[in-house]
């Protein structure tokens, strides 16, 4: 048992961060002395938790101004963490607290460091993802991998069951990762160990959700998933209308032929099977103003 509290200051927002606030409150040998949420969001659920804890709200914050730094250092912190926060830690924030600054990355470091992580490992067609507990340094998600668990990828999930499985293990592995730091017993695994390079993910934005129907049915299959709700859902159109799918099913053993891609082929239960480069999809949950047949060809 500890003899003295552990002193935390939480950087953090959204669902990502919730659930490990909850666990750390729960824990009387850790103390969160105050929560910085992102500048660009209205995280009600921080603030109250804050509020209902007696933990101070600092909002808004630059984490690397003079102001801020000099603000940090009277907490006496032991640890900084950060979970799902959008601000760079630069050298000087990250040494304030005695044992430095740690963040949880819904990634397998190396691989895929950056932005929008469950979205591209669906695309790229992974069979697991990974969740990675890290020191921060003056990379980006590049510090000493102190806990790091993986994760299924089957066909029967999609974006929103990939972030409910993240939303929990994200907050159970960043705790039992400050429960290792607070008791002496953490490790330290420089990424260069595991690959010389490792690859970085960018953000996704306006524009990326629209279908190329000119790729595979696996690909395309892929990509349908990887963005469904409560993502912006893959978009096309057919004169000027558009329409959003969010789902698709993954034909197995579909023939491969040529034929036009994007057309509409066959009307099913639930949707309409759409020709690909390679063979076809079935199409399914489908949202538009107007009335899609048979015949029709998306991405006009």
């Amino acid at each position: 048992m500890q003899d003295k509290v552990f002193k935390i200051g939480y950087f953090a927002d959204g669902p990502w961060s919730h659930r490990a606030l909850e666990l750390l409150l729960q824990d009387s040998s850790i103390s969160v002395d105050f929560i910085v949420p992102r500048t660009d969001t209205q995280d009600k659920t921080l603030f109250s938790q804050a509020k209902k804890h007696d933990i101070d709200y600092l909002y808004p914050v630059k984490i690397n101004s003079v102001d801020f730094i000099e603000q940090a250092r009277s907490y006496s912190s032991d640890l900084f963490v950060s979970m799902s926060f959008n601000q760079i830690f630069r050298k000087e924030i990250i040494n304030v607290p005695r044992l430095k600054t740690i963040n949880c990355h819904a990634g397998k470091l190396p691989f895929y460091r950056g932005r929008n992580i469950l979205n591209w490992a669906i695309i790229n067609d992974e069979t697991e993802f990974g969740i990675t507990v890290h020191y921060i340094d003056e990379g980006i998600d590049t510090g000493d991998i102190i806990l790091q668990n993986t994760y299924p990828i089957s066909d029967q999930d999609d974006y929103s069951t990939l972030l409910s499985i993240a939303h929990e293990e994200c907050a159970t592995l960043l705790v039992q990762a400050i429960k290792q730091i607070q008791n002496g017993k953490a490790t330290r695994t420089n990424q260069k160990n595991i690959h010389p390079t490792g690859f970085y993910c960018g953000k996704r934005g306006f524009g990326d959700e629209v279908i190329d129907w000119n790729q595979s049915s696996r690909q395309l299959f892929n990509f349908i998933r990887s963005i469904c709700k409560p993502g912006p859902m893959a978009r096309t159109s057919i004169n000027g209308h558009e329409v959003k799918i969010n789902e698709a099913v993954y034909i197995k053993d579909a023939p491969e032929y040529i034929n036009t891609p994007g057309q509409l082929l066959m009307k099913t239960e639930l949707g309409f099977l759409v020709k690909t480069l390679d063979s076809f999809i079935e199409i399914r949950n489908i949202e538009s103003d107007i009335s899609l047949k048979v015949g029709d060809k998306l991405g006009k």
